[in-house]
């Protein structure tokens, strides 16, 4: 097994691993390996081969610090590369602008559930030359949520605090922020793709560390889940950000609209400065990405001939 700390690639990973497993636990990973050939299959692409270069400090029990799984993510980027490729139909542009190493990906928020975090980390993973393993920093409130709290970490999903920021980025990783948090996610259908107050530490966070900034703007995640309303004292007994209602909710359909994604990711910005300065200083900084983002996001709407096409 891998000493802590250590750095090794997924294939070397996983044949450790599949030393000494119970019956029961090989023939889950069979059923999981099935799936992975299916998927493959679906979408013409070879996925293992696109995360056999994975690196990841793994402990002794086969998960990061974070509590990153590889194996998990495996079986996910199979379902993710389905609904990328294949529901969504996914158009990616400009990701060769992505640049190597450590990297923040900061996006427009939008869909209810996080699928455009999905979608995003699956160009990375399969659009991307070489591919890229992005982790999401997701907000603190879903680490209370049953199942959510457990499979997120082993995703390489990440509670969005700046220290937990700061140890993936010096290790060369890279990140997706959607800096509306909550607020963005939790649009009604007619503040559809008007981005709201963007937070400042994301651009605190690229001046400290030296991390470029990319910004993407992502069209389709509006219409996927449309909400004609938030039933905010529903919300607040279940301590959730928001309740959307949704006309899917009365006709008992739980899977999203098969909208079309559509992802810009935008030039790079890379900031100089004092990370410590004035509000107004940042705020400065902050206003140029998210007026990128919404122009871009402004563009992609004018030239997509429709939701689902």
């Amino acid at each position: 097994m891998a000493q802590r700390g250590s750095i090794v690639p997924f294939a070397g990973w996983r044949r450790t691993r599949l030393l000494g497993e119970s019956p029961l636990r090989q023939a889950l990973r069979s059923v999981g390996d099935r799936v992975v050939r299916l998927a493959e299959d679906v979408v013409g692409q070879d996925l293992d081969a696109r995360i056999a270069g994975i690196r990841t400090h793994l402990n002794e029990v086969g998960h990061d610090p974070f509590g990153f799984d590889p194996e998990t993510s495996r079986y996910a980027l199979a379902m993710a590369a389905l609904l990328h490729r294949r529901y969504f139909r996914t158009q990616v542009f400009g990701i060769n602008r992505v640049p190597q190493g450590r990297v923040l990906i900061v996006a427009n928020h939008s869909g209810q559930l996080p699928l455009d975090a999905v979608m995003i980390g699956s160009a990375m993973m399969l659009d991307a030359d070489p591919p890229r393993f992005p982790r999401s920093m997701v907000e603190t409130w879903t680490a209370e949520l049953p199942f959510i709290s457990t499979l997120y970490p082993r995703l390489g999903q990440v509670v969005g605090s700046p220290e937990n920021a700061r140890r993936l980025l010096r290790q060369e990783e890279s990140l997706i922020v959607f800096p509306e948090g909550a607020r963005g996610i939790s649009k009604t259908y007619d503040q559809r793709y008007q981005l709201t107050d963007f937070g400042l530490g994301f651009v605190r966070l690229a001046i400290e560390t030296g991390t470029p900034i990319v910004p993407v703007a992502v069209i389709g995640g509006e219409e996927q889940y449309p909400s004609v309303a938030d039933f905010k004292p529903l919300a607040r007994l279940l301590k959730m950000p928001a309740f959307p209602v949704m006309p899917q909710m009365f006709f008992g359909m739980l899977a999203p609209l098969p909208t079309k994604y559509r992802l810009y990711f935008g030039e790079p910005f890379r900031f100089d400065g004092d990370p410590d300065d004035d509000d107004s200083a940042i705020e400065e900084k902050v206003w140029l990405v998210k007026s990128t983002i919404q122009s871009m996001v402004n563009r992609g709407l004018r030239e997509r001939k429709g939701v689902f096409i």
